[in-house]
């Protein structure tokens, strides 16, 4: 062999990179085995117990682990890459998903009552916008005689202007005539910021000028330019418990709240809950319900209160 060849093949084998050893049959298939359960924090802690357990081959175990992130990651990228490509294909009725729920009471003796509360969430998340509908409706009776009668109904587009920036509209309809309307509607437009989005909670707020409209139970009407703050916030306490505490433009649902500020009347509904996971799809719903408004008739409460508890189901 030319002397040559003999020095190059010296110095390749005194450079090179040692190949990494196998790790132990029992320690891959023990990763293996957390890998396939699809759990993330479940692989991370398997992969850290290896390499304290196992220090001799901690190198071939930190391979290991890097490449299973990079898979992850590579996953993760194409997962998204096709949503986004089914979402353009999308039509007009496709990619909406909601919720219902509904609760009804009945009594008898001393006093007869009867109420039924129903309520319908859809929504269509797109790439950059998001369409929101909302429906509810009370009715309550005592002793043949209606004590309680609201309806509502929202529509909220928003438009992803950014990272954690968005823009907002709302148009929504009201009736309830012992809050002294028989028809109100509002439309509101603006910005809104998400403070905090993490797997187990999400907060959010917006501000935009309003104008609304009121068609009172006296026959009067009035119209005036408002002022709206809203407030999301929703906190997964475990996986079968959930809390929500909004304040936003639309209230209904889990828990939500309005503010509207005009120059003769300010609103307020706030709508707190717990939901308590039955199933993938069955939800139960507890949730109190708080509604202000500060310009009613002298005979007339300013505040009303409703406790619910519901059964929802997603779809």
């Amino acid at each position: 062999m030319p002397t040559r060849t003999i020095v190059a093949a010296a110095l390749c084998g005194l450079f090179a990179t040692p190949a990494l050893a196998e790790v132990p049959p029992d320690v891959q298939a023990m990763i293996d085995a957390a890998i396939a359960t699809g759990d993330k924090a479940k692989v991370e802690t398997v992969f850290d117990l290896a390499k304290q357990t196992q220090p001799d081959h901690a190198e071939e175990i930190e391979a290991l682990a890097v490449a299973w992130q990079a898979d992850q990651e590579e996953a993760k990228r194409l997962a998204e890459q096709h949503k986004k490509e089914e979402i353009r294909q999308a039509g007009l009725l496709d990619l909406w998903s909601g919720e219902g729920q509904v609760g009804a009471f009945l009594s008898t003796g001393n006093s007869e009552d009867a109420g039924l509360s129903v309520a319908l969430n859809l929504k269509r998340e797109g790439i950059d916008w998001t369409h929101a509908l909302r429906a509810s409706a009370d009715y309550q009776r005592s002793n043949g005689v209606t004590s309680r009668e609201r309806y509502l109904i929202a529509y909220e587009p928003r438009f992803e202007m950014g990272e954690n920036l968005f823009a907002y509209g709302l148009a929504q309809y009201e009736h309830d005539k012992f809050q002294g309307f028989d028809h109100r509607y509002a439309v509101s437009g603006g910005i809104g910021y998400t403070l905090l989005d993490s797997d187990s909670a999400t907060l959010s707020i917006k501000a935009g000028p309003a104008y609304r409209v009121t068609q009172r139970t006296d026959g009067t009407s009035v119209d005036r330019i408002a002022g709206l703050f809203g407030m999301d916030f929703d906190w997964k306490l475990s996986d079968r418990i959930t809390f929500t505490q909004d304040a936003n433009a639309v209230a209904e649902t889990g828990a939500e709240a309005l503010l509207i500020v005009d120059s003769a009347n300010t609103t307020f509904n706030l709508l707190s809950g717990i939901d308590f996971k039955v199933s993938d799809r069955l939800r139960s719903r507890l949730s109190y319900q708080l509604e202000y408004n500060s310009n009613v008739r002298a005979d007339q409460s300013s505040t009303d209160t409703l406790t619910r508890f519901t059964l929802v189901y997603g779809f």
